[in-house]
């Protein structure tokens, strides 16, 4: 019982901690952040905390880059390698789900002798994902400014495996993890001068970039098909 209560203790503050870090970055409430830095002042409280809020933050439907927001504040830049496989981690559960039920799709669509909407999604994202390659089909689209949950689901369903899964979700989270960081180390100043989070260029910036790595494969794949085959 008493070890049950600790770990809901920690979840409930790593809950805790993303939320005052929204709530301060949207209102700049000087009480939010000071619990913020009380929970920070404890690197081993603050990492079970963020490990907690990682844990549940699909189910929250949170953005990822809100971990490396709040590992950043607590830890600075050093923490930079822990926000990201927070980041890779937390994509995990949705993958396995999304797999599992493509799985079920195919097995399902392949016992009917027909193949509905949904088979005939998987079978186009497979195609992409052969034509590009698997790890830089998942790197190319996370550098788009799209929610995280939904590409880690595209990926699944488009039978990306787990080792070009967790590579091209490091390298196309990479980015987002260091402007996430960057904010975090400069939570207080941003929250008391109500300053821009992120430069709309970088976000325009990595998008570009992704657009340029899959612009190729997409065409060959749905617009001509028979130049991939050439």
């Amino acid at each position: 019982m008493n070890r049950r209560s600790t770990v809901g203790r920690y979840a409930v503050a790593g809950v805790a901690a993303a939320a005052l870090a929204a709530v301060a970055l949207a209102v700049s409430p000087e009480a939010a952040l000071s619990r913020l830095r009380w929970l920070a002042d404890d690197p081993v409280r603050f990492g079970v905390a963020a490990l907690a809020l990682a844990a549940v933050r699909p189910l929250l439907a949170w953005p990822t880059t809100l971990l490396a927001v709040v590992v950043g504040f607590g830890y600075g830049w050093v923490g930079t390698p822990f926000a990201l496989a927070l980041v890779v981690g937390t994509a995990l559960p949705p993958y396995a789900l999304a797999r599992a039920g493509r799985l079920r799709l195919r097995g399902d669509s392949e016992a009917d002798g027909k193949a509905g909407v949904a088979a005939r999604f998987c079978r186009a994202g497979e195609r992409f994902a052969a034509e590009s390659g698997s790890v830089r089909a998942v790197a190319g689209t996370r550098l788009l400014p799209l929610p995280s949950d939904a590409v880690t689901v595209g990926a699944a369903v488009a039978g990306v495996r787990g080792r070009p899964f967790l590579l091209g979700t490091a390298i196309g989270e990479l980015p987002w993890v260091l402007g996430g960081i960057a904010v975090g180390v400069s939570l207080d100043r941003l929250a008391a001068s109500g300053g821009s989070l992120v430069d709309p260029a970088v976000i325009v910036g990595m998008a570009a970039v992704g657009a340029l790595l899959l612009a190729g494969p997409l065409y060959r794949t749905f617009v001509r098909p028979d130049a991939a085959a050439a």
